[in-house]
C-alpha cells in the first residue's frame, strides 16, 4: 500500500547542511494503522510529508497504491493525491468557511458537481456526529469538533490513505480518546489505511497494529503491537459517539 525506498531528505547547505531523513525504508501494509513515534526533531513529520511527497525526497522512491508518487508531477501528481488525506495537529481550518464549508472545498478543488458535493458532505459530517454543526464556524467549535472537521474535510475525496500528523497533542486526554474511536472507526469500517505521527506512546499503543521508532532522521525499529492483537474484528458500520447511521458512505464503494 505506502512504500518508502531509501529516502533520503536534507535542508541547507555546505556546513549548514541538515539531513532530517536518512535512507529510510518502510513498508506499511493496506488497511492497517501504522504509528510512527519519535522525539521532537526525529524525523517523523517530514516523513509522513514524504508518504504524499507534500516534501519530495532528495534520494528514493515513494509508492503508494502500487503507483510511485516521486515520479509524477504537476496534474499527475495532484490526481494521485487526492486518494492521499491529510489531518493536522492545529487542524488547518479555513476561519471564515463554515464546517460545511470547509469540507466542500477539497471537492469544489476537485470540480466535483454541486450536488454530488453536497451529498458527500452530509455522509461524511454524519460520519463524524457533526450534521448538527454545519452553519458553524470554526472559532465556534471546541478543539475535538474542530479535529473532527479537520477527518471529515480528510474524508470528503474518499481517500484509501490517511496521514495524520499529531493529530492529538493539542487535546485533553477525553478528547484525545475520542478522536482515537474516530480514527479506529474509519479504518475498520472504510478499510482506510491510517499512518499516525505522535510523540506520545499511548496514543500509538491505543490504536496503532505496527509501530515504527524514528531517531536522529533514521528508521531504527519497527514492531507489531500486541496491544491490538486482543481487538474485536472490523466493524460493521456502527454508529460512533451517537453520530446516526452511517448511510455505508456509499460514495467509497
Amino acid at each position: 500500500m505506502i512504500s518508502l525506498q531509501e529516502v533520503s531528505k536534507s535542508y541547507g547547505n555546505g556546513t549548514d547542511r541538515y539531513l532530517a531523513i536518512d535512507a529510510v525504508s518502510l513498508d506499511i501494509e493496506e488497511g492497517s494503522i501504522h504509528g510512527i513515534i519519535g522525539a521532537s526533531g526525529a524525523g517523523k513529520s517530514t516523513l509522513l510529508r514524504i508518504m504524499n511527497v507534500l516534501e519530495r525526497p532528495d534520494a528514493g522512491k515513494v509508492s503508494v497504491n502500487g503507483r510511485e508518487l516521486t515520479a509524477l508531477g504537476g496534474r499527475e501528481l495532484r490526481e494521485a493525491r487526492r486518494s492521499i488525506g491529510m489531518i493536522f495537529q492545529l487542524f488547518q481550518l479555513v476561519s471564515n468557511r463554515t464546517v460545511w464549508g470547509n469540507v466542500s472545498l477539497p471537492l469544489e478543488l476537485a470540480k466535483v458537481p454541486k450536488a454530488v458535493r453536497a451529498e458527500r458532505v452530509q455522509e461524511v459530517l454524519r460520519f463524524v456526529g457533526l450534521e448538527d454543526k454545519a452553519k458553524s464556524y470554526p472559532a465556534q467549535l471546541s478543539g475535538g469538533q474542530k479535529q473532527r472537521v479537520a477527518i471529515a474535510r480528510a474524508l470528503a475525496n474518499s481517500p484509501t490513505v490517511l496521514l495524520c500528523d499529531e493529530p492529538t497533542s493539542s487535546l485533553d486526554p477525553r478528547t484525545t480518546a475520542d478522536i482515537l474511536e474516530v480514527l479506529r472507526h474509519i479504518n475498520r469500517t472504510l478499510g482506510v489505511t491510517i499512518v499516525i505521527v505522535s510523540h506520545e506512546m499511548d496514543v500509538v499503543n491505543g490504536i496503532c497494529d505496527h509501530v515504527s521508532v524514528m531517531e536522529d532522521g533514521r528508521l531504527i525499529r519497527t514492531y507489531r503491537n500486541r496491544q491490538q492483537d486482543e481487538e474485536v474484528p472490523r466493524d460493521t458500520g456502527t454508529p460512533i459517539n451517537g453520530a446516526g447511521e452511517t448511510g455505508g458512505l456509499g460514495f467509497y464503494e
